[in-house]
């Protein structure tokens, strides 16, 4: 299981309902019904990732988030997790809505683009970095929606969505104070928990 999920899962209550946009293998979903008991279903559309979940007794569901979550009524689940996809959404505003409309509580995590590395590469090589928490080349990268801690903010301001708890580490999911004081620079991964004003 990816460090994120560690730090996600002390978020989600033993017991509760759990909805995993772009669930992948379908490991943070196993891996919550088997320490919380948890029941969940996941949302993905890669036939490798859906053929794995079925492996692993995760209920998933064949899905393109872009297209929203219509198929859900509105608070149907407790939490609605989306780790490392909303930098790929084409509108990831409108996904975040409905993770808040069908969950009491959204979990969503993304790379910061502010962090002082692609700064610092950008300014020295004027080319697009490419790292651990941003590993693709520009022309096949399928991030479209680059944000920061500071751009995500005023996102949930301008929507009237609450910031409950927000987490800020590095690439392997360390947390450190300084990161805390200085997140848009010193973060690499942002991690945050939501909910209606």
């Amino acid at each position: 299981m990816r460090a994120e999920h560690e730090l996600i899962a002390q978020w989600i209550a033993p017991g509760t309902r759990v909805l995993d946009l772009g669930c992948g293998h379908g490991d943070l979903l196993a891996h919550l019904r088997d320490t919380r008991n948890v029941f969940g279903y996941g949302i993905e559309i890669g036939a490798d990732q859906i053929r794995s979940c079925v492996e692993k007794g995760v209920n998933v569901i064949e899905q393109d988030i872009d297209g929203g979550l219509r198929n859900f009524d509105d608070g149907s689940f407790d939490t609605v997790v989306m780790t490392q996809a909303l930098q790929a959404l084409h509108r990831p505003n409108l996904v975040i809505g409905e993770m808040l409309r069908v969950g009491r509580e959204a979990i969503v995590t993304f790379p910061n683009f502010a962090h002082w590395r692609p700064r610092l590469h950008i300014a020295l090589k004027g080319r697009m970095p490419v790292s651990k928490s941003l590993p693709h080349q520009w022309y096949d990268t399928p991030n479209i929606h680059l944000c920061t801690f500071r751009d995500f903010e005023v996102l949930c301001r301008d929507n009237g969505w609450r910031v409950l708890e927000r987490l800020v580490a590095d690439s392997n999911h360390v947390q450190g104070t300084l990161m805390q004081t200085l997140p848009n620079l010193l973060g690499e991964i942002a991690i945050y928990r939501l909910s209606r004003k």
